[in-house]
């Protein structure tokens, strides 16, 4: 088992060392946390800026090529055709009826009119369409063409055309710094930019036409893929990604006085605990000086007769003050600063003074005490143990010791010391099993005589509880081994009752008494009667 050594422990029990590690350690944590969130919160905002945007831009190009066949089919239905005065009309009253729409044109074999009448058309010289579908074509003007005058994108059907410029198209998409508004052709085989700069293509390599995902990110662009109502082509709106470092940097110094403000309030909260630990350590050393300690015995009784066969020895410290500090806070302090071997000493010598005449008269009578980890990797227990019998004469089978799963550590160096004590003649008891880790391999080779099973286990005893069924598992497995079973915290007769019938003979809880001094110890068993239950005058 590890120690830590005289040096290591002043050091970290010096109290504003241990807090400035523990500000230091929180705030690395905190900050490296906060820049976690910073970044989550700086991509999701991007991601809903481009999901905003994307919606936005589909929703004006669906008005915009809306307005496009709309203005085809109305050509289309009217019974002109031809290069005549009407038809130059009927285009005209075409142009001007559709905000988006910048040029009509009639077109067929032999000549082409426009509705710019005066000046020359933007339609350019005839050649096939970019897209051809059942009702409409579409002309492209690429991003790369040069000439700004000529028709950025072109409907077509049957004899006429209606054309949009770059600015109409620029108007309707607000386009980001670097971005590009490509129209993708041929089942996302090819992709023609309308608007910016020229993309590689495909965006991503597992770029996929069918995909239902709107908006795929990579490591320095946003692609946004636009649904529409033609299955001919599709709309992507390529964005870099080039102000999310500066997003991400921006929300994490927003959170770092926080972080700073709570890594400071927790070093001074562990300031403060380590002072009172500290405190409660110096107090408890008082405790000892001054004898404000005292031993209680938590008797334990035969399930069948109902006879005290022993008592489990225990501590309790009681200021000057009449307030009890629980072991649950000062044995574990004790443990960590070494003072739990004087307190394990206090009890032996506490008992033997105060049960020893009665251990002498009742040989079948014996005490059990509660061994700290250290105790069980150390030979120390046994000699001391042994001088104190000697000087009452008092036989070593009348004290036992008890030990946690949780205290061996090594099991080897456990076992070892621990057969040390039965080759004494102590009996060794398993406490609280169940709640530490001692497997049953472990345990087949310890030397033990003992279960004591956790009150935790008997409390599950005739309940739906996933834990109901630990208690009987525990027995058969220590009857399997000839080991006896002791069951602590027995509240109830139902629970002595079922405990008896699974063949359980030993067990100490408040149906039989509380924990008592040791004048009431001694009557309860000279008197050869049970305790009357949870009566307030058995307890010291």
């Amino acid at each position: 088992m590890f120690t830590a050594s005289p040096q290591l422990r002043s050091v970290l029990y010096r109290p504003s060392l241990l807090a400035l590690l523990a500000a230091l350690l929180s705030a690395v944590v905190l900050l490296a946390a906060s820049f976690g969130l910073a970044m989550h919160q700086a991509r999701q905002e991007e991601s809903a800026q481009m999901n905003a945007q994307g919606e936005r831009f589909l929703v004006r190009l669906e008005q915009l090529f809306g307005q496009l066949r709309a203005g085809l089919d109305q050509l289309e239905a009217q019974p002109l055709r031809g290069c005549g005065p009407a038809m130059i009309e009927q285009l005209r009253q075409v142009n001007s009826r559709f905000r988006f729409i910048y040029e009509v044109a009639y077109v067929d074999d032999t000549q082409i009119c426009s509705s710019w009448w005066t000046r020359q058309s933007m339609m350019g010289k005839p050649r096939a369409p970019d897209i051809r579908g059942p009702t409409y074509d579409y002309w492209l003007n690429t991003s790369t063409q040069p000439d700004d005058n000529l028709a950025s994108l072109m409907l077509g059907r049957g004899d006429f055309r209606v054309s949009t410029s770059r600015g109409h198209l620029t108007d309707v998409v607000d386009l980001p710094p670097g971005g590009s508004l490509l129209v993708v052709l041929d089942q996302g085989a090819k992709a023609v930019p309308v608007l910016g700069a020229p993309q590689t293509w495909p965006p991503t390599p597992d770029w996929t036409p069918t995909s239902v995902e709107t908006l795929i990110t990579t490591q320095d662009k946003l692609v946004y893929r636009m649904p529409t109502q033609s299955p001919e082509y599709q709309l992507v709106l390529i964005t870099p990604r080039n102000g999310l470092q500066q997003k991400i940097t921006g929300a994490w110094w927003l959170l770092v006085p926080a972080s700073v403000l709570v890594s400071l309030c927790i070093g001074i909260l562990v300031l403060q605990l380590v002072r009172q630990r500290q405190s409660l350590g110096g107090e408890l050393h008082g405790a000892l000086r001054r004898g404000e300690l005292k031993v209680l015995y938590q008797p334990i009784f035969d399930l069948n007769t109902r006879l005290c066969v022993g008592a489990e020895a225990l501590v309790r410290w009681r200021r000057p003050d009449g307030t009890l500090t629980s072991p649950d806070l000062f044995i574990p302090l004790a443990e960590n600063t070494g003072q739990i071997r004087q307190i394990t000493d206090f009890v032996l010598q506490q008992l033997l003074e105060q049960l020893g005449h009665l251990l002498r008269a009742n040989p079948h009578l014996y005490v059990s005490v509660n061994l700290a980890a250290c105790d069980v990797m150390a030979p120390r227990i046994g000699r001391v143990t042994a001088k104190l019998l000697a000087l009452h004469r008092v036989a070593p089978r009348q004290i036992a010791f008890e030990v946690t799963e949780r205290g061996l550590v090594d099991v080897v160096v456990a076992r070892n010391h621990l057969q040390a004590l039965r080759d004494r003649g102590h009996q060794v008891l398993i406490d609280d099993f169940g709640t530490g880790y001692c497997s049953l391999a472990y345990l087949q080779t310890l030397p033990v005589d003992c279960l004591k099973i956790d009150k935790a286990f008997i409390d599950a005893l005739g309940h739906d509880a996933a834990s109901s069924g630990v208690a009987p598992h525990i027995i058969r497995m220590a009857h399997a081994l000839q080991l006896r079973v002791i069951a602590e915290g027995i509240e109830f007769e139902s629970q002595a009752l079922l405990l008896k019938s699974e063949g359980v003979i030993y067990g100490q809880g408040w149906l039989f008494a509380r924990p008592l001094s040791a004048n009431k110890f001694t009557e309860l068993v000279t008197g050869g009667r049970r305790s009357a239950g949870r009566r307030t005058d058995d307890v010291a």
